[in-house]
C-alpha cells in the first residue's frame, strides 16, 4: 500500500493508490480522517477501512495533486549518525557500540518537490540520503523482536545538514546544524511494510544534478531498524507519525576532495529501492 499526504484548498489530506486510481481516502469513505498521523493512530482498523475502498469514490487528478511530506506533523523527527559501516569507514570513524541519536525540530520538514533553503548563516550545507522510518503505534520499552510491528512505513528522506555548525561551534552544534527550515524533506510516499519486504536489504542512492554521489544498501547499516525502535523507545515514548531517519551511506559532501557543497540551482534527488524518488531544488533562503 502506498498512502501519501497532500494540500488540498482545506488543507492537508491524506490519499492512497489504487492500482491507477489516487483516491482521497475521507472522500472515499467519510470514516477515514483527513490526515496521515490521525489515520495512523487508527491502527488496524483504518488499515482495514483503506484496503477496502474500491476507488469507486474521491479520485483525483495526479497532475493537480501536490504531495506533502507523508507525515507533514510528525511530533518526533529522530535521527541517527554515524550508522552504515561504509560510511563510518570513509569517515574514518570507528563504530559506535551504541546509536547516535539526535533530532530536527519538526520545522525542518519539507515535502517533495519543495526547495531546500540554504541560510545565510552557513556555507557548508551537505546532503545525506537517508531510508525514514515511520512509526504506525504508540509503545515504550519495545522489545527488539516486536519493534517491527510498531513500523506503519518507509519513505525517502534527505537529512540536509549544515556542517559549519554541526561541526564547528562550541560544543558541536548537532541540533541547529541539522534543523534549519527545510532540512528534513521527505516523500514521495509512505510505502506499508509488506510492499518493502525487508528494510535491510534496499539500494539507497542520491544525485545531485544527475550525478550519483551516493550509492549504498541498507545492508550496510550497524544498526537495524528492530535495533534502533527498541533502543530509542527505552528512553521516549513512540507515537503513530513519528519519523526516525536512520543514517545516511558514504558519498557526503564533507568527506570530498575538494568539499562538495549544495548551492542555488541545484537539485538533489533520493531513490530508494522499492519506496520512490524524493526530488528537491536547492534554492537561496530569502
Amino acid at each position: 500500500m502506498r498512502l501519501l499526504s497532500y494540500q488540498a484548498a482545506d488543507g492537508p489530506r491524506t490519499a492512497v493508490q489504487l492500482r491507477d486510481d489516487l483516491v482521497d481516502l475521507n472522500q472515499a469513505d467519510p470514516r477515514l480522517p483527513r490526515g496521515m498521523r490521525q489515520l495512523l493512530e487508527m491502527g488496524a482498523d483504518g488499515r482495514q477501512r483503506v484496503a477496502q475502498l474500491s476507488g469507486n469514490s474521491g479520485r483525483l487528478d495526479p497532475a493537480g495533486v501536490r504531495r506533502l511530506a507523508p507525515v507533514p506533523d510528525p511530533q518526533k523527527v529522530i535521527c541517527i549518525g554515524l550508522n552504515y559501516a561504509d560510511h563510518a569507514a570513509e569517515s574514518g570513524a570507528e563504530i559506535p557500540a551504541e546509536p547516535v541519536v539526535f533530532c530536527k525540530f519538526p520545522t525542518a520538514v519539507a515535502a517533495p518537490g519543495e526547495p531546500i533553503r540554504l541560510p545565510a548563516v552557513s556555507g557548508k550545507v551537505d546532503y545525506e540520503a537517508e531510508l525514514v522510518v515511520v512509526i504506525g503505534r504508540e509503545g515504550r520499552n519495545i522489545p527488539r523482536e516486536q519493534a517491527l510491528e510498531y513500523v506503519a512505513g518507509y519513505t525517502c528522506g534527505h537529512d540536509v545538514s549544515a556542517r559549519d555548525w554541526q561541526l564547528h561551534k562550541p560544543g558541536g552544534q548537532w541540533l541547529l546544524g541539522k534543523t534549519f527550515d527545510s532540512f528534513a524533506p521527505m516523500g514521495p510516499d509512505l510505502v506499508t511494510p509488506d510492499e518493502v519486504g525487508d528494510p535491510g536489504q534496499l539500494g539507497i542512492r542520491l544525485r545531485l544534478n544527475g550525478q550519483t554521489m551516493q550509492n549504498s544498501s541498507t545492508r550496510q547499516l550497524i544498526f537495524s531498524i528492530d535495533q534502533l525502535i527498541a533502543y530509542i523507545s527505552q528512553v521516549c515514548t513512540l507515537c503513530p507519525g513519528d519519523v526516525i531517519f536512520t543514517g545516511t551511506p558514504p558519498g557526503v559532501g564533507a568527506a570530498r576532495k575538494p568539499p562538495v557543497y549544495l548551492k542555488p540551482g541545484d537539485l538533489v534527488e533520493v531513490e530508494i529501492d522499492k519506496l520512490g524518488t524524493l526530488s528537491n531544488p536547492v534554492v537561496a533562503a530569502g
